[in-house]
């Protein structure tokens, strides 16, 4: 068996474990096991945080890139609008599945599932 990297795995939608099987069972929902090996996904839960790098980077490239307008090229306030809130929207939505999966993938590469008490 090949070694899978789990972290290109988990970014490409795939099974951090086996890299075959699909990893989400919707647009954001991680399947409760994976179809190839069998493996319990559902036992990964990542809140919040894919959507908190995905709200800081967008935001940090949107922000930079309406202020540039703004002042560059004297964009008037509704083609800022008309530019880059579908570019946010864009972004924000094109980046979460592949942050989500990278969340999953470092939870399974760093066994998350297994710390508990004994580990403090």
């Amino acid at each position: 068996m090949t070694q899978v990297n789990p972290y290109f795995a988990g970014a490409t939608g795939r099974c951090p474990h086996c890299g075959e099987g699909m990893l989400f069972d919707g647009f954001l929902k991680v399947s409760k096991t994976c179809e190839a090996c069998g493996f319990d996904l559902g036992a990964y839960e990542t809140g919040d945080g894919a959507s908190t790098f995905v709200i800081l980077i967008a935001g940090a490239l949107c922000a930079f890139g309406a202020l540039f307008s703004m002042f560059a090229f004297n964009w008037p306030v509704w083609l800022l609008l008309v530019v880059w809130l579908p570019v946010t929207l864009v972004l924000c939505l094109g980046l979460m599945r592949p942050a989500k999966g990278l969340m999953v993938a470092a939870q399974i590469a760093n066994k998350a599932s297994e710390a508990g008490r004994h580990d403090v």
